[in-house]
């Protein structure tokens, strides 16, 4: 018979601060200062007796005077010690500070580890209590996080991975793997608290305003009141712009039809033209419709096509009813949020040099519900060649488009990819304008590929030829291959193979040194290299003897740094030394996984437009460790999609394609010799934390590019030589440090242009902010023009 049982702080548990707490006894006996990024609670029990083994149901409470919880979690210890494979993720508090996370305990416990939080904070923990429940009773509460949350927020792949634990879950069949399972519904668990119906009722100013039924009756803009109110009119110098909105028609349910056209007719941006080109369609009602929506307002142009000629050639017709000053795109079965030209507009006149415009879209279903938001980053070119991220809604400056002949006959299902691409080839980068609202919103139907890339797979290869072509325009040698996912990875070939010098700092720990070393001798394809192995102070005789043996290995030199850990100044030693085009620093605790990681790294590292790039971390248990750095998160930097298990896509398929990044962890970063010494090396006044990302922030402000990829994939077991940030010195110069950046680098860690403003700070994987930050039309700035625009 099961029997419930209630562990709480306070009767039968106490927490005790192990790790970066001190108390503060005079304000609460719960209250504690987080004095770094790695806080730890002991676990005990004031009866002797941890909970056993089974399922529970944690409930916590934050009170939360300053700073963030920010992924709290349970280390449990069944004997063998704390490992990240054994990290249990707990759900983020919400505004009332309250939390509730499902908790296997799945063998007996010696220890167990609670740490609050990855971010500096001062909080008391007024509630930790865990509550015994049977299996179905878990199961129960989380499919309950999961029914909140599914409509909004919960993917494909982690309904997939539910089905598959509720099964094993039933059998009694939950072992290691499950654990994994589970972070999806803890994460869905905590994100149907802050639900993107949620979002779009507190922060969205279209989904809380009443629904415009029609503004057919609207007067032309000519006979328009003169009182009457309109969005972002620029001064009366300068004229309005007039968005001339692209629509190819075919055979369209006519209820989507209709609410496509009444979505225009609401715009409260009055100067626009509706150039229809209905492409041959076989439903007279179609036609009827759109001749009866051109005769109720001027500004709609109708041409009706004889014969078919896909999307292409009918949008093509459609350019050329267009007399406005840009050219947007809308799909037959599509929505624009009322303000969205007005929105257009507004960034028209802030930025007069800008000749494209884009935002961000959500997805809106048949009875009308919208879900799944795509946040976007600012201009990042190489997310463009793993995937259309720009997609929808887009205005582009006419004259450019018709100086590139329009859209393409033959590349119809990334027709829109193949446009945004050779448009780039023409614009610098402040050119191109990224408007952070949702103001399109795409239909949701069974053939749509809104609802499956795969339904149309054409569309994958006329992509992938898209970018080969790209590429040759531009003078890149690159063969494009489509992902499993349905991206693009492109493999850029090397005319001259420049000698790489591999930096690796170590002290002691020979055992992590020997399976780096190793790994990368034995396992590198690329040549040629030369590994920099800088000793800063080993006394372990084993290690010393390895050290020795390394001076006698081919492409090996020892190099000894006799000072206080400063990496900065390691780092700059070794390049000085160095022979080396590319430089790769590499911590002494990664291991190599595939042999073609470096190839992947230089190919990157010698475009003339790029500055640091960097590769996928996994922990070793096969969960990401880092995908690169994202401003702002921790107050300084975090890694993205922390914890996420191996080939997870992570957000809008971020965590698997290359793309543009502020910053990239200086565990495995490369970059040429040349702009290492451009911008003076590393700052060796950040001895330890920080000063990667600081180094990618000067190249970022040089106006480099820095690129992140997930094809370069190694191991990496964080810190594990250097040990936690345990002593008061220790802390007080993370402090310091932390300080330093913030002062720096403030505005641009608040401020990521490859991170969107409607996202969190206080998370991992890019869950929405409450409430968003500022949400002007951004360009990706650089202190100076950017180097190679397309390359």
């Amino acid at each position: 018979m099961f029997a419930t049982r209630t562990y709480a702080l306070g009767a039968q548990l106490r927490l005790t601060p192990i790790h970066q707490l001190r108390s503060l006894p005079a304000r609460s006996p719960t209250g504690y200062v987080a004095q770094g990024e790695d806080p730890q609670f002991e676990v005990g029990s004031a009866q002797g007796e941890l909970p056993p083994p089974g399922w529970y149901v944690l409930d916590l409470r934050f009170e939360l005077e300053e700073g963030r919880i920010l992924a709290p979690c349970l280390y449990p210890d069944f004997g063998a010690g704390v490992s990240e494979a054994l990290r249990i993720g707990l759900a983020e508090p919400g505004g009332d500070g309250r939390s509730r996370s499902v908790v296997l305990i799945g063998s007996r416990l010696h220890r167990l580890r609670f740490d609050p939080s990855e971010h500096l904070a001062q909080f008391a923990v007024r509630e930790f209590r865990l509550r015994r429940v049977s299996r179905l009773r878990a199961v129960w509460e989380l499919l309950c996080g999961i029914q909140r949350a599914r409509r909004e927020v919960l993917c494909e792949e982690a309904v997939g991975a539910g089905l598959r634990f509720l099964r094993a879950a039933l059998r009694g069949r939950i072992g290691d793997g499950g654990k994994a399972l589970l972070q999806h519904y803890r994460r869905a668990l905590r994100q149907g608290a802050h639900s993107y119906q949620h979002w779009l009722a507190r922060y969205d100013r279209a989904a809380a305003e009443p629904a415009v039924e029609s503004a057919a009756a609207k007067p032309p803009i000519g006979e328009r009141a003169a009182s009457e109110p309109t969005l972002a009119e620029p001064a009366a110098s300068a004229p309005p712009p007039t968005i001339s909105i692209v629509l190819p028609v075919r055979d369209p349910p006519l209820p989507w039809l209709r609410r496509c056209l009444d979505s225009v007719l609401a715009q409260t941006w009055p100067h626009w033209q509706l150039c229809i080109a209905d492409d041959a369609s076989r439903s007279g009602a179609v036609r009827r419709l759109l001749r009866d929506y051109a005769a109720r307002d001027a500004r709609i142009a109708l041409r009706l096509r004889d014969n078919h000629g896909h999307i292409c050639e009918a949008s093509n017709s459609a350019i050329e009813l267009a007399e406005g000053s840009h050219l947007a795109f809308l799909d037959h079965d599509d929505e624009l949020a009322p303000q969205a030209l007005a929105e257009v507009a507004r960034a028209i006149a802030e930025h007069p040099r800008a000749r494209l415009f884009y935002t961000d879209e959500d997805k809106i279903d048949e009875g009308g519900r919208r879900f799944e938001p795509n946040f976007k980053p600012a201009w990042n070119p190489d997310l463009l060649r793993a995937q259309n991220y720009i997609c929808h809604f887009v205005a582009i400056d006419a004259a450019l488009v018709r100086e590139l002949g329009g859209l393409r006959p033959g590349y119809e299902g990334a027709q829109d990819h193949d446009l945004l691409l050779r448009c780039a080839e023409r614009l610098d980068d402040a050119q191109i304008v990224h408007i952070p609202q949702v103001l399109y919103h795409w239909r949701v139907l069974p053939e749509s590929t809104a609802l499956s890339g795969g339904a149309k797979p054409y569309a994958l290869e006329a992509g992938r030829r898209a970018i080969e072509e790209h590429y040759a325009r531009t003078g890149v040698r690159a063969r494009v291959e489509v992902t499993e996912h349905g991206y693009y990875r492109s493999v850029r070939g090397l005319s001259e193979r420049p000698l790489a010098s591999l930096i690796v700092p170590t002290r002691d720990r020979v055992g992590l040194l020997r399976t780096c070393v190793e790994s990368v001798l034995q396992r590198t394809a690329y040549r040629p290299l030369e590994l920099l192995v800088v000793d800063n102070g080993s006394s372990e005789p084993e290690t010393l003897r390895y050290l020795d043996e390394l001076r006698q290995r081919e492409h090996v030199r020892v190099l000894a740094w006799p000072h206080p850990f400063n990496f900065s100044a390691i780092v700059n030693f070794a390049a000085a030394q160095a022979r080396g085009e590319v430089l790769c620093l590499l911590n002494n605790d990664t291991e190599v996984i595939a042999s073609d990681w470096l190839d992947e790294l230089v190919s990157h590292a010698v475009r003339e437009d790029v500055g640091a790039v960097g590769g996928m971390l996994y922990y070793p248990n096969d969960t990401i460790q880092h995908a690169g750095v994202i401003l702002g998160i921790g107050g300084v930097a975090g890694h993205a999609h922390g914890h996420l298990r191996r080939a997870s896509n992570g957000y809008l398929g971020r965590a698997g394609v290359v793309q543009n990044l502020s910053a990239v962890t200086g565990a495995c970063l490369a970059l040429r010799r040349t702009v290492f010494d451009e911008i003076g090396g590393m700052d060796e006044t950040l001895a330890v934390a920080f000063n990667d990302v600081d180094l990618c922030l000067r190249l970022h402000a040089r106006g480099y590019r820095n690129v992140w990829t997930p094809h370069a994939e190694l191991y990496h077991h964080e810190s594990a030589s250097r040990g936690p940030e345990d002593t008061p010195q220790k802390r007080e110069r993370f402090l310091a440090e932390t300080a330093a950046m913030q002062r720096r680098w403030g505005v641009l860690l608040a401020n990521d242009p490859a991170y969107n403003p409607n996202l969190s700070l206080e998370s991992l994987h890019f869950d929405l902010a409450f409430p968003p930050r500022s949400r002007g039309s951004r360009v990706c700035a650089h202190a100076s023009p950017m180097k190679g625009a397309t390359a």
